[in-house]
């Protein structure tokens, strides 16, 4: 991608963060998560990004985002978590290829996630290698978010993990570990909580414990 083409597509992105809706049914969220090679920012690399579109309650399946990326860099140690080996048959695209993708995707969105500094991280390390600055989208990180579902006296975990949140909601794990698989079961976890905390707008989410106005 050209100079030119990079910078009409990060000013179309940004332009479309501008004015997002302040009511949260209105708000589009993207929840998303990544597979990678290993938990270095700048050595390890992105091996799938898996993304579905949620809105006023409704998960848009039929709109979601899958992506694997041709791998320059590889651990043979992770496969036996994620499943991805160097030399499947999975069809892969090149990173700057699939930052295009992902940033038009994001276009006004709010980010959702499991431990989202880190998935948001590898993104941004991945659009620096590709020239471009880091998202800006607003992000929301559903261990936290859990935390404010609970009482003061009920928190008992410092790290609330993706698999404990689906044993208390009771989903099914089938696609674990695989990037579409763990944002799916992130994106019914997130839309329990906002049933349980009712929020009215974005900021009500990002308030901190204690001040949601829900007695936590």
């Amino acid at each position: 991608m050209d100079t030119e083409a990079k910078k009409q597509l990060w000013d179309t992105y940004k332009a479309s963060l501008r004015h997002l809706p302040e009511s949260i049914k209105d708000i589009c969220f993207v929840v998303l998560d990544t597979e990678t090679t290993g938990f270095n920012y700048e050595k390890d690399r992105i091996l799938s990004i898996g993304a579905l579109k949620l809105k006023n309650g409704i998960i848009r399946v039929q709109d979601s985002f899958e992506v694997f990326l041709e791998q320059d860099t590889f651990d043979a140690s992770t496969v036996k978590i994620h499943g991805i080996i160097k030399k499947g048959k999975i069809t892969r695209i090149s990173e700057a290829a699939a930052v295009f993708k992902l940033i038009e995707y994001l276009q006004g969105s709010v980010i959702v996630a499991h431990h989202t500094h880190f998935d948001v991280s590898m993104l941004n390390a991945a659009l620096f290698r590709q020239g471009f600055p880091e998202l800006l989208n607003s992000t929301l990180d559903t261990a936290h978010l859990y935390k404010k579902t609970l009482s003061s006296t009920a928190i008992n975990k410092k790290n609330y993990t993706l698999d404990y949140l689906a044993e208390s909601y009771g989903i099914s794990k089938v696609d674990r570990h695989t990037a579409l698989g763990d944002a799916y079961i992130t994106a019914i976890a997130f839309l329990a909580m906002l049933n349980k905390l009712k929020p009215k707008t974005l900021k009500d989410l990002q308030k901190r414990k204690g001040l949601f106005g829900l007695g936590l």
